[in-house]
């Protein structure tokens, strides 16, 4: 069958947008899947460390030495910052996401009264696997279709 070189730019064009979309939906769910494994590792007492998670795609959030809640307060997680920043981000963009809480790093990493939880650690070391387990879940979606 003879095409011409519209109808071949035409259907190249579209392969490429229908491959660029894949790979944001790969990288914004692998994203996504990361940091709610971060952030649902952080130690819980009264939620504020939890509850002190941001994103941008500007900078890291930074630690806020005066951060440390209520001491009775209860905080409840919200992730919606997170999930407006992952949903925003573009191919080629760093996505941040970090704790503000003053005392996030000796829950990270440990101090002389508690074990380090390494949620960070422990979340990106999974990134490969769950880039790896959402690219397979599209392959088979995009094969039902």
């Amino acid at each position: 069958m003879a095409v011409n070189n519209l109808q071949f730019g035409a259907a190249v064009d579209e392969w490429v947008r229908a491959t660029e979309q894949r790979m944001l939906a790969v990288f914004r769910e692998s994203t996504q899947r990361v940091a709610s494994i971060a952030a649902n590792g952080v130690p819980v007492d009264t939620g504020f460390a939890r509850a002190s998670v941001r994103g941008s795609l500007q900078q890291m959030p930074q630690i806020d030495s005066a951060n440390k809640g209520a001491k009775d307060q209860r905080y409840a997680a919200d992730f919606g910052n997170i999930t407006l920043v992952i949903a925003g981000a573009q191919l080629g963009q760093t996505i941040y996401i970090g704790w503000t809480a003053a005392y996030i790093l000796p829950l990270e990493y440990g101090h002389s009264q508690q074990a380090p939880a390494g949620f960070v650690r422990i979340a990106a070391a999974q990134w490969q696997r769950i880039v790896n387990d959402v690219t397979a879940e599209a392959k088979t979606r995009a094969a039902r279709d």
